[in-house]
């Protein structure tokens, strides 16, 4: 049996790893959970009953981050020390990638973020093996896997996922009722530095004018405009995919949300000065809208939603997309138990993804209507 260490930086990671952890543990694997405290984090472990080592939030400013991540390597030195891991697994951390080489453990990073390119440089001399989604658009070498799909799919994908009804319950709005839902970050990552999304006179003139024919619903990192603040949503964090399910129009700065709604089959609009390899080949492949400025897009949400025949458009192609895709939590569990087997059966090309880690059922099948 391993003993597999999991950092975690980003809320996404949690549902990125957990169905995976979960069939770890039930072959008898030992894991070991590290956690950053950035939003809802600990929360999600704690849903997903995950025990965890937290590592503390991540300041704002450079010099603060800067002091984080010297304040990680060492706490993750002290863990290696006592429980030495056989594996790790990061979505990026480069504090995990320098302790795993210290140590000689084998770390396995995650990344689709090509715009973080200061990390990259921490992280990938020290990294046994990088997994980038297809559309990932830097070439990183011989220690690169790109795998089919992207991240949102190894927790949104047939087998794992299923939509609930019982979210309008929960959010106090009929069946029938069509809702649009926003998302607004907070712009604390250091790559965030000089970007922008939506000014905060655009998000009261965009639900304002949304909200004459629409139910609003809005999930915010930062503090909201005074206006806009009794839309804030409020549900256990674990259920927002199941919001993004049912929502009339996704619109968000966000792009693990808009990559979430990629997944899902719900129309969504990206606005977000930062871009990245998954969002634009979502965009090519017509499942978001992917744009740099907020201009246009009160009259671009309008015309989606005006549009009976959309939703059920959207979700036929990523339909037709899944056909040609693989289950990415059998990869990953698969990878790991193996490793580093794997790995050279997986840099060699000598496997038949698709074959061995099929995935035939279908979440939206019954679900064109909505």
């Amino acid at each position: 049996m391993k003993s597999i260490h999991i950092d975690i930086i980003h809320p996404a990671n949690v549902h990125y790893f957990k169905h995976s952890i979960a069939k770890w543990k039930a072959s008898g694997h030992q894991l070991i959970i590290t956690c950053r405290n950035k939003e809802i984090t600990y929360e999600l472990l704690e849903l997903e009953g995950l025990k965890y080592i937290p590592m503390g939030k991540n300041p704002r400013s450079a010099l603060g981050k800067v002091f984080f991540l010297l304040k990680c390597e060492w706490s993750i030195f002290l863990l290696y020390i006592k429980k030495k891991p056989d594996l790790s697994l990061s979505f990026a951390a480069s504090y995990v990638a320098h302790m795993s080489f210290l140590f000689g453990i084998p770390h396995i990073s995650f990344d689709d973020t090509e715009h973080a390119g200061l990390n990259r440089k921490l992280y990938l001399p020290f990294t046994d093996l990088v997994l980038n989604p297809e559309s990932y658009l830097l070439d990183l070498g011989k220690k690169q896997f790109k795998f089919k799909g992207h991240m949102e799919l190894f927790y949104l994908n047939q087998k794992y996922y299923k939509p609930d009804s019982q979210i309008f319950s929960e959010l106090g709005i009929d069946k029938q009722t069509p809702f649009v839902f926003l998302r607004f970050v907070s712009w604390g990552a250091f790559h965030d530095k000089g970007q922008m999304g939506f000014s905060d006179d655009y998000k009261i003139r965009l639900v304002e004018e949304l909200a004459t024919k629409y139910k609003i619903i809005i999930s915010s990192e930062g503090k909201l405009p005074e206006e806009l603040s009794h839309f804030q949503i409020r549900i256990k964090p674990n259920r927002v995919h199941h919001v993004l399910y049912y929502a009339s129009l996704f619109i968000g700065e966000g792009a693990t949300m808009a990559s979430e709604c990629a997944a899902l089959g719900t129309p969504a609009i990206y606005v977000n000065s930062l871009d990245a390899g998954t969002l634009q080949q979502q965009a090519k492949n017509g499942l978001i809208h992917n744009l740099r400025y907020q201009s246009g897009v009160i009259e671009l949400a309008f015309n989606i939603l005006e549009n009976k025949e959309y939703k059920k458009d959207l979700r036929a192609k990523v339909e037709s997309l899944s056909k040609e895709r693989y289950n990415l939590t059998d990869f990953l569990v698969w990878l790991v138990e193996e490793y580093p087997k794997s790995k050279k059966i997986l840099l060699e090309r000598r496997i038949d993804m698709k074959e061995r880690f099929r995935d035939e059922s279908s979440i939206l099948e019954d679900n064109f209507s909505k």
